[in-house]
């Protein structure tokens, strides 16, 4: 009787765009660990907008580099953790990306 109108997307889009988001999540990520790093190292004015945004990288970086802290040990005034944890994100979303792409 009536028209089924059907949403159907190719699954070479849906893979597409999936990883087009890990991309550009990790790039994102990466950046914010960057910048926390660098925050870290520069004694910034105080700012209420400066130090929103220190609290912001601090809430969003310090859970994922603390579980690398865990786990390394102690350099004396030298922090690794960021270093792995970015690479260990790397590693992650190239496996990710590939299991996506081999499966769909």
């Amino acid at each position: 009787m009536g028209v089924s109108a059907s949403l159907t997307v190719p699954v070479g889009d849906v893979v597409s765009s999936i990883t087009t988001f890990l991309y550009v999540f990790t790039f994102v990520y990466t950046l914010t660990i960057l910048l926390y790093i660098l925050t870290s190292w520069v004694r910034l004015p105080y700012s209420p907008t400066l130090n929103r945004i220190q609290r912001f990288l601090y809430d969003v970086c310090e859970p994922y580099l603390r579980i690398f802290r865990r786990f390394l040990p102690s350099f004396g005034g030298l922090d690794l953790s960021p270093m792995v944890a970015v690479i260990v994100l790397w590693v992650a979303e190239q496996i990710v990306v590939e299991l996506i792409n081999n499966y769909a």
